[in-house]
């Protein structure tokens, strides 16, 4: 699959060397820096595009710029692509409104696109299938599937019920999934999901700590929340939940 990244800062470039330090071996990915100055409306996208992009699948939509994000369909246009995923992590660079239209704009050309909010929730049936078509997009199945909501296998020590190994099944795009695992072998079970969301933490998550309306929390928490319960679910049988008897005493069940 040929993907191209539009990468701004920091937040574009963790997960660009995550992708080529973790994706396929036949992914190849490029990238493009929009320019730094743009104006608050964009009528002539024309004027701040290159004459050419890399021919890609899909386009990754990593600018820190609402005024950049404009320019998403065009790329799309630009380079043919199939598909496009443009992550709603910060509100400020991928406004409501702005998600509407270029839902509107891309439907229209036959592009594929999903808006993942936090960019940890992609599943691979995330994205709505383009105009005319019956399935959803391939291309953002094809990278959900590495990328995305994290997704893990955990095994324990039967005696002491300590984590014994990590294997990552699906990484965050940022590769936060991969840094918890590697900071939960040797803890133990029952306390697994906190440690989880403690390694989240000071990874550190580079989405929004505004409280956003959607959730009424902000996105790094709701971030957070998704590892600690795909952290859970991976756990399993070795899960124990401590709950209270009307009597006042306290139990702990599988």
């Amino acid at each position: 699959m040929k993907i191209l990244a539009i990468v701004s800062g920091e937040y574009g470039d963790r997960h660009v060397a995550n992708i080529r330090a973790h994706g396929p071996a036949d992914w190849a990915l490029a990238t493009w820096a929009p320019p730094k100055i743009l104006p608050m409306v964009i009528d002539e996208p024309e004027e701040f595009l290159p004459s050419s992009l890399p021919e890609s699948d899909l386009v990754l939509a990593f600018q820190e710029d609402a005024r950049a994000a404009q320019l998403i369909a065009d790329i799309a246009k630009l380079c043919r692509a199939k598909a496009v995923i443009a992550p709603v992590d910060r509100e400020e660079w991928m406004p409501r409104g702005l998600v509407q239209q270029l839902a509107k704009w891309l439907s229209q050309a036959g592009v594929a696109a999903a808006f993942p909010k936090p960019l940890c929730s992609l599943t691979e049936s995330a994205a709505a299938p383009r105009d005319g078509a019956r399935q959803p997009s391939a291309e953002i199945a094809e990278f959900a599937r590495v990328f995305g909501r994290p997704s893990f296998e955990i095994s324990c020590d039967p005696q002491t019920r300590k984590i014994a190994s990590v294997r990552v099944v699906r990484d965050a795009v940022c590769g936060c999934a991969r840094h918890v695992a590697e900071k939960l072998v040797g803890a133990p079970a029952d306390d697994a999901e906190q440690a989880a969301g403690l390694a989240h933490h000071h990874y550190p998550c580079m989405a929004s700590m505004g409280i956003d309306p959607d959730f009424n929390d902000t996105l790094m928490h709701v971030s957070g929340n998704i590892l600690k319960q795909e952290i859970g679910r991976a756990l399993g049988p070795w899960k124990r939940v401590a709950y209270v008897e009307p009597d006042g005493k306290v139990g702990v069940g599988t």
